[in-house]
């Protein structure tokens, strides 16, 4: 096995196979790695020029650009160069910006004209250059490559459920983590590529395992809906990877008779719906495959073939993933079903996803020790999601750690509540989430997207006649949304949903008390409501 990317660079050096397609050019493998050798002079410069600021063994380089060639070569040429490459994410603005580059050290920052003025004015601590302005001379591969234990990539979390975070990869688990997905690519595939490469996504499920097969990697500047498969048909792609609500998108278009007319065999990704999956592989004929991973890499959970159509698979041989309770890390009963599939003990069942051996591939958040340590805790890898498994060993998702609600004294886990919701027909997706009650603890609320006029009462007899509604998580406000909110890697975001409440121009219907039926949600209902919380001593909850 390749021991880090700068080795499957070097593999590649002579293969005169098709490596990268963009738009309408075209590079073989040898060609991409001479124009990542070619930049390796460039970063010694950089290195030279900023002494004392960082280890004299590497440069950090934050990179803030759409998927274009240059971030692929500038990845390899850091991989090469055994230093660091910061993926910047430009949906970030201000000061939040600043602060991601500063935080990780920075020495420079390539960017071009498109991106470049997203840096007016910031303080940033180093240098930007624009990429047009670059002309790189031919360079020979380096004499010795990195160690796979170097520092090669600063990964930012999405920040869907709190500030993001640095993850450190070095090139070893770069490698390895990739090599597990290049075993299903040869030099034949096509790997289409519209998720960011700042994100660990488009690395690990798409980039890395290509260099490391030799398959090509075909490159769009940003996801579009509207031309996924204009492209998947330009190149012929046999693979994508996405997350969030990708499929979604994609399906929203106009449905034409030659849809499965395409060279798909199959994508992976993560968090789309299985309604999502079972409509795309029907009218596409691509294999949808969904597996559970993170940026940290801490727990990896595979799907395998017959499993429920909900769940996430099961942990590869030997790897030890247990489900806790976040507050006494005792280890939660296994989940009971009934006849339909139905869980019977969410409240029992229902712990955080936690990987007992985990810390052996989380290489800790940078310049981060409190995150890293509580990541860490009693030494075993805490996901911060939450989960169930039933007793052949098989896991299901529940829901991020911040999505526990608190209703009557009753905590319960979104993503049980969103299940069941989402069965409503006309519901195309749907997000739960807690607000705060006037006088203590949680209400429940659900934005959904819905497919022609929402019929409140039906919605109403609807939950009341599910067997596995829990009696304390009917949502008592609805929100109809265009389109949940998602962060720039497609994963649903919930945090301005929770901090708009029932204060939107969206429509809003709400229950007064659990057993009225559902009315639309008025100014004088908003003013009702923020004096409850006012004279319950709660109004700092709704600012």
């Amino acid at each position: 096995m390749l021991e880090s990317i700068a080795e499957a660079l070097v593999a590649r050096a002579d293969d005169d196979k098709t490596g990268l397609l963009f738009e309408d050019q075209r590079w073989t493998w040898r060609e991409v790695v001479a124009e990542c050798a070619a930049r390796g002079p460039f970063l010694r410069r950089v290195r030279r020029q900023k002494p004392g600021q960082l280890s004299s063994e590497q440069v950090h380089v934050g990179v803030l650009l759409a998927n274009v060639p240059e971030f692929v070569f500038l990845l390899g040429a850091a991989a090469l160069a055994g230093d660091v490459v910061v993926g910047l994410n430009p949906t970030r603005r201000g000061d939040e910006l600043a602060s991601d580059i500063r935080h990780t050290d920075c020495a420079v920052v390539l960017t071009d004209a498109e991106h470049a003025p997203l840096l007016d004015g910031l303080d940033l601590g180093c240098d930007v250059l624009l990429i047009e302005d670059r002309v790189y001379e031919p360079a020979a591969l380096p004499d010795a490559l990195p160690s796979p234990d170097a520092l090669y990539m600063l990964i930012f979390t999405s920040g869907s459920t709190g500030a993001p975070k640095a993850v450190q990869m070095t090139q070893g688990r770069a490698a390895r983590t990739a090599s597990q997905g290049a075993v299903a690519f040869g030099p034949d595939d096509v790997l289409y590529c519209s998720m960011p490469l700042f994100h660990g996504n488009a690395l690990l499920a798409n980039l890395f395992p290509a260099i490391i097969s030799g398959a090509a990697v075909a490159l769009r500047r940003k996801f579009s809906a509207r031309e996924f498969m204009v492209d998947v048909r330009h190149y012929r792609a046999t693979y994508f990877n996405y997350v969030g609500r990708a499929l979604s998108y994609v399906l929203a278009q106009p449905e034409t008779p030659d849809d499965a007319d395409n060279a798909l065999k199959y994508c992976l990704g993560s968090e789309a719906s299985p309604a999502d999956r079972k409509e795309f592989r029907r009218r596409f004929g691509c294999f949808v495959v969904e597996g559970y991973s993170s940026s940290e890499g801490g727990v990896v959970i595979q799907p395998y073939s017959g499993m429920p159509k909900e769940a996430l698979g099961k942990p590869a041989d030997g790897v030890v993933v247990v489900v806790l309770n976040p507050d006494t890390a005792a280890e939660c009963p296994r989940a009971v079903f009934d006849d339909n599939g139905v869980l019977l003990n969410p409240t029992e069942a229902i712990g955080e996803i936690v990987g007992r051996d985990g810390l052996r591939s989380f290489e800790g958040y940078y310049k981060n020790d409190e995150a890293t340590a509580e990541r860490g805790r009693n030494g075993w890898y805490w996901t911060g999601d939450l989960g169930y498994r039933s007793d052949d060993g098989t896991f299901f998702f529940a829901g991020r750690n911040s999505d526990w609600l608190r209703v009557d004294g009753e905590n319960f886990a979104a993503g049980p509540v969103e299940n069941v919701v989402a069965r409503f027909e006309g519901v195309r997706a749907v997000v739960v989430y807690p607000v705060p009650d006037p006088r203590t603890g949680d209400l429940v609320m659900a934005a959904i997207e819905y497919d022609g006029d929402f019929a409140p009462n039906a919605f109403d007899a609807f939950l009341a006649a599910q067997l596995d509604m829990g009696t304390k998580w009917a949502p008592r406000f609805v929100r109809l949304v265009n389109e949940i909110p998602v962060t720039a890697t497609g994963k649903v975001n919930r945090n301005p949903l929770r901090a708009q409440r029932w204060d939107t121009d969206d429509p809003v219907w709400w229950k007064p008390t659990p057993n009225e039926p559902f009315r639309p949600r008025t100014k004088a209902d908003s003013a009702f409501l923020r004096d409850q919380f006012v004279e319950h001593g709660r109004e700092g909850l709704l600012t």
